[in-house]
């Protein structure tokens, strides 16, 4: 099983599609990666050398992924909540932020009704 910046890949997956098992990877990321190191998309995990791996962590290290993107995105929310703006308030109070509405739906954000 392929590990790469601390995360097991799926070994069966193609390659564009297991790179987006990482934490801030998606679609469009990973097949850039995959063009720059010029490995064919259509690969299986399993089927990467450890060369083609090395290629994939040195081009990752240019990207915020992983633990520091998911600490800057909570230091992110913790700054909205310190300075009291709308959308601090409704971090905290656990509602929608952007603007939806709330009257019918929002359930995964309010929780459960009753």
């Amino acid at each position: 099983m392929p590990r790469i910046a601390g995360i097991d890949l799926p070994r069966e997956k193609r390659a564009e599609i297991g790179l987006t098992y990482i934490y801030g990877i998606g679609r469009a990321t990973a097949n850039e990666i995959l063009k720059n190191t010029g490995i064919n998309p259509d690969t299986k995990m399993k089927d990467l050398t450890e060369e083609e791996l090395g290629k994939i962590r040195e081009q990752l290290n240019k990207y915020t992924i992983e633990g520091d993107l998911r600490r800057e995105t909570s230091m992110n929310i913790r700054a909205l909540r310190e300075i009291n703006c709308y959308r601090g308030l409704r971090h905290k109070a656990g509602l929608p932020v952007r603007g939806q509405n709330t009257k019918n739906n929002a359930r995964t954000r309010k929780g459960r009704k009753g």
